[in-house]
């Protein structure tokens, strides 16, 4: 099938970001929020986002055409999210059909579903991975079995794919320990992960209640923590 229209008719976008200078390094960007997601994760601000097609909502598509046709010379690229882009098998001929358009294309994921995750890197410019946890505590926080074997086995395939990449936790200190984010950080730095953003936990949109009214204080990254990070990625950013 020749790209275009044909390409994106069953893409189940549920949301739409048209201008950011942040989610895409060094482009300007729009988001597509993919609908659906196969995780549970307890600090999750796009639950909205969760129910799997035809459930929820989705974008039509002619304002999605019309969106890319009025931004084509104006945004360097589009992020595919959600939702969890992976489970997606259809993934790479959305992706391919807008980067026919002459868009840019990356991809924020949890690396939940690894064989579609490889499939779709080759078509990446960027790609931010979330890792949640320690892969053996994973649970803890995707509330899924088996989840943390996923998502290594994707931190392997980034790694291995030459394509520009940021690593990304996010902390709450009920959920995991300072320990426990040092642990996951030497395991990411042994297998070949430099680029690493560790960010605090806002309440903003999170649906888990036990975590946004915990009495635990988020009082930010401590000096301890910041500095055994900072010793170990040779570009660390930190978000608070």
């Amino acid at each position: 099938m020749k790209s275009g229209v044909g390409d994106l008719t069953d893409i189940c976008v549920a949301g739409i970001t048209p201008f950011t200078t942040i989610d895409f390094p060094g482009r300007l960007a729009g988001v597509f929020y993919l609908q659906g997601c196969l995780w549970r994760c307890r600090y999750c601000y796009n639950a909205e986002f969760w129910n799997l097609p035809p459930a929820g909502t989705r974008v039509p598509l002619d304002k999605l055409l019309q969106f890319l046709s009025a931004r084509k010379g104006h945004l360097d690229g589009i992020v595919f999210s959600g939702g969890e882009p992976t489970i997606h098998e259809r993934l790479p001929v959305w992706m391919k059909a807008v980067k026919d358009m002459g868009f840019e294309i990356g991809l924020h994921t949890g690396g939940m579903v690894p064989e579609y995750l490889e499939k779709v890197l080759p078509l990446c410019s960027w790609v931010g991975l979330d890792i949640k946890a320690p892969f053996s505590l994973y649970e803890k926080v995707t509330l899924i079995a088996g989840s943390g074997a996923l998502a290594r086995r994707s931190a392997e395939l980034v790694l291995a794919s030459g394509v520009a990449y940021e690593f990304r936790t996010t902390f709450h200190p009920e959920v995991l320990s300072e320990d426990d984010i040092l642990e996951m950080a030497r395991d990411l730095v042994s297998m070949g992960c430099k680029h690493y953003t560790f960010q605090m936990f806002h309440p903003d949109h999170c649906t888990d209640k036990e975590l946004r009214e915990s009495a635990v204080p988020i009082a930010g990254i401590s000096a301890n923590l910041r500095q055994g990070l900072k010793s170990l990625f040779p570009k660390l950013q930190v978000r608070e």
